[in-house]
C-alpha cells in the first residue's frame, strides 16, 4: 500500500493587537504653555532671555526634526560611506563663513575692535589631544554637545548618563586648564587667516577649502554607496 502523503502543516503564529499610541497633543501644549510662561516669567528679569529661550528651542527643533549632528558627519562617512551629513555641514560653515565675515569685517572698516577675537586661540598639542579625545568619546556616546542636547529631550537614556559626564568632564578641563595654558600653549602660535592673507584673501581660501572638502565628500559617498544623492 502507499504511504498516504499528509498535507504539510503551517504553524500560525497570532500576533498581539498593538496598543494604539497615546495621543502627545495635550502634552505638546503643556509644554508650549510652560515656555510661553517661562518665557514672559524670564523677560521680566532681562529683556534679551526672552529671545534667547525662543533662539533656544527653535536651534532644538531644527536639530531634531533635520538629524543635523556633526558626530555624523565624521562617523557616517567612515561606518556606512553616506556624506548627506557631511555636505550639510560644509554648507553650514560656508554660510556662518560669510556672516561672520560680514560682522567682523564691518567693525575693522569702521575701526572698532573687531568681535570674537578672544576665540581665535593658540594651535598647540593640545588642541590635538583634545581632538582625539572628544572625537572617540563622541562617537562612543552617539553625539557631541549639540547631538547629546537634542536626545536628551527625546528621553535616550544613554544621552543622559552622556551628558552628566559631558558636563563633570568640562568642569575636569576647566580646573586643569592653568596648567595646559602655562606648560604646553602659551608658546603656540595663533594663526587669524585675514592677517595671513587679507580679509578678501581669507574669504578666498576658506572657501576654496570647503569646496575641496565637499568634493571630496561626494566622490567618496560615490565610490563607498554608487551615489550621492
Amino acid at each position: 500500500m502507499g504511504q498516504a502523503i499528509r498535507p504539510e502543516t503551517k504553524s500560525i503564529r497570532t500576533r498581539a493587537p498593538r496598543k494604539p499610541k497615546k495621543s502627545q497633543l495635550p502634552i505638546a501644549l503643556a509644554v508650549t504653555a510652560l515656555v510661553i510662561v517661562s518665557g514672559f516669567f524670564l523677560n521680566r528679569y532681562n529683556d534679551q532671555m526672552g529671545v534667547y529661550l525662543l533662539f533656544g528651542i527653535s536651534f532644538g527643533v531644527i536639530l531634531q526634526r533635520s538629524r543635523f549632528c556633526f558626530t555624523a558627519s565624521m562617523r557616517d562617512p567612515c561606518i556606512t560611506g553616506s556624506t548627506s551629513v557631511t555636505r550639510a555641514v560644509l554648507i553650514a560653515f560656508a554660510l556662518a563663513t560669510i556672516g561672520f565675515t560680514a560682522i567682523k569685517y564691518s567693525s575693522y572698516l569702521k575701526g572698532e575692535p573687531i568681535p570674537g577675537m578672544s576665540n581665535v586661540n593658540q594651535i598647540s598639542f593640545a588642541l590635538v589631544i583634545g581632538a582625539i579625545l572628544f572625537g572617540i568619546g563622541m562617537v562612543i556616546a552617539g553625539g557631541c554637545a549639540s547631538g547629546t542636547l537634542m536626545r536628551v529631550g527625546e528621553g535616550f537614556t544613554m544621552q543622559m548618563l552622556s551628558l552628566v559626564f559631558f558636563v563633570i568632564g568640562s568642569l575636569w578641563g576647566a580646573h586643569d586648564m592653568g596648567w595646559w595654558q602655562a606648560n604646553v600653549i602659551k608658546d603656540s602660535p595663533a594663526v587669524f587667516l585675514p592677517d595671513v592673507f587679507g580679509w578678501l584673501g581669507a574669504l578666498i581660501v576658506q572657501f576654496l577649502i570647503i569646496l575641496l572638502l565637499y568634493i571630496a565628500a561626494v566622490k567618496w559617498q560615490e565610490k563607498k554607496m554608487g551615489s550621492a544623492e
